[in-house]
């Protein structure tokens, strides 16, 4: 049973930093990318950052210098270190993970961040 399990979130001032964690367990044949999304209240899903097996990332414009995506393959891990955290990035933030096998969906329940002052 493939289970997907986020943790770090919290609250945080304006300007400060988290770092959140994204374990996958379950995956047969391993993982062919992870990544990070995030939906505010009132708004649509939306990318943060991938990161595939090879090494290759992407990010969205609004978090492009602050956050960086990092994966561990053997652990089926995936991180994002967020800094110089704003309050337009509070969020609910989702784990996605993509199979190598039939490239499958999975996503975490996901994690909450709340930057106020």
């Amino acid at each position: 049973q493939v289970q997907i399990v986020e943790s770090g979130g919290g609250l945080v001032q304006p300007g400060g930093s988290l770092r959140l964690s994204c374990a996958a367990s379950g995956i047969m044949h391993g993982i062919y990318g992870m990544g990070w999304f995030r939906q505010a209240p009132a708004k649509e899903r939306e990318l943060v950052a991938t990161i595939f097996s090879g090494g290759p990332t992407t990010y969205s414009d609004s978090v492009k210098g602050r956050f960086t995506i990092s994966m561990d393959n053997a652990k089926n891990m995936v991180f994002l270190q967020m800094n110089s955290l704003n309050t337009e990035d509070t969020a609910v933030y989702y784990c996605k993970v993509v199979t190598n096998w039939g490239k499958k969906v999975f996503w975490g329940q996901g994690t909450q961040v709340t930057v106020s002052s």
